[in-house]
C-alpha cells in the first residue's frame, strides 16, 4: 500500500513546526514547503530545513519577491514594527497582501505534479495577528478553488486543506506541539530579530507567543536565546 503524499508549508515558525509534526504523526510522506519572500525575518528559513530534516521530510525552497516591499512591515526595510497589544483588532502593518493565497497556490501546483492531494497549513483564527489570509472561510475557498483550477475537477477529487490549528489557542497549539516533541527552541516566530536573530520580545509574534508559554507555567525557548 502506498504512502499518501503531503505538502506542509513550513516557515520556521512555532505554528507551521506543529503543522509538521501533526502531518508525520498521520503518516503522510512529507514534503516542507518554504518560501523566501524577502522577509525581514528570514532567520526562518534556516530553521525551516532543520525541522524539515528533522522530521525527516523533504525539503524544498521556492524564492520570489511578493508585490511591493513597502506594502507590509515585514518586507520594507525601513517599516516600523509595532508592539504586541493583547486584544487589538483590525489588520496590522505586518499583514503581507495574499501572503498565504500566493503559498497555496504554490503548494497546490506542488501537490498536483507529485501526486499528492494533502495541504498542511498552520494557520489559526483565534491567537493570531488579525490577517484576513488565516481565516476559515478563505482556507473554504481556496479548497474549491483549487478543485476548480487542477485537473481534480475534471477526475473527480479534491484536495484536502489541513489546518488543524485553525481554532486552537496559541498555548494549546504548544501543548500540542510538546505532545508530538516539538522542540520549539529551534523555532522562531519573530518579526523584528537583531542581526544576529534574537527574538525583540516586543513584536505582535514575540507577544503571542510569550503570552502562550507563561500559560503554561514556561518561558518561552526563543526569547531566551
Amino acid at each position: 500500500m502506498s504512502v499518501k503524499k503531503a505538502i506542509v508549508l513550513l516557515s520556521g515558525g512555532l505554528d507551521s513546526v506543529t503543522c509538521l509534526a501533526i502531518a508525520k504523526k498521520e503518516g503522510f510522506e512529507l514534503h516542507a514547503l518554504t518560501f523566501d519572500y524577502g522577509q525581514r525575518h528570514d532567520i526562518e528559513l534556516s530553521l525551516a530545513k532543520k525541522n524539515a530534516a528533522k522530521a525527516g521530510a523533504e525539503f524544498h525552497m521556492v524564492s520570489f519577491r511578493l508585490g511591493v516591499p513597502e506594502a507590509s512591515a515585514l518586507t520594507s526595510k525601513t517599516a516600523e514594527i509595532p508592539d504586541y497589544i493583547p486584544e487589538e483588532h483590525g489588520v496590522p502593518s505586518t499583514y503581507v497582501p495574499a501572503r498565504n493565497l500566493v503559498f497555496l497556490s504554490f503548494a497546490t501546483a506542488f501537490a498536483e505534479s507529485i501526486g499528492a492531494k494533502d495541504i498542511f497549513i498552520g494557520v489559526n483564527s483565534i491567537d493570531y495577528s488579525g490577517y484576513p489570509d488565516c481565516r476559515p472561510g478563505f482556507i473554504r475557498s481556496f479548497a474549491e478553488t483549487a478543485r476548480l483550477g487542477t485537473c481534480a475537477v475534471d477526475e473527480g477529487w479534491q484536495f484536502n486543506i489541513h489546518a488543524p490549528l485553525q481554532n486552537l489557542k496559541k498555548h494549546e497549539i504548544i501543548s500540542l506541539g510538546l505532545s508530538l516533541g516539538v522542540d520549539y527552541s529551534d523555532t522562531h516566530s519573530c518579526y523584528n530579530p537583531s542581526p544576529g536573530g534574537r527574538a525583540c520580545g516586543k513584536c505582535d509574534s514575540c507577544g503571542l507567543r510569550r503570552d502562550a508559554f507563561r500559560f503554561l507555567g514556561m518561558e518561552d525557548p526563543a526569547l531566551q536565546k
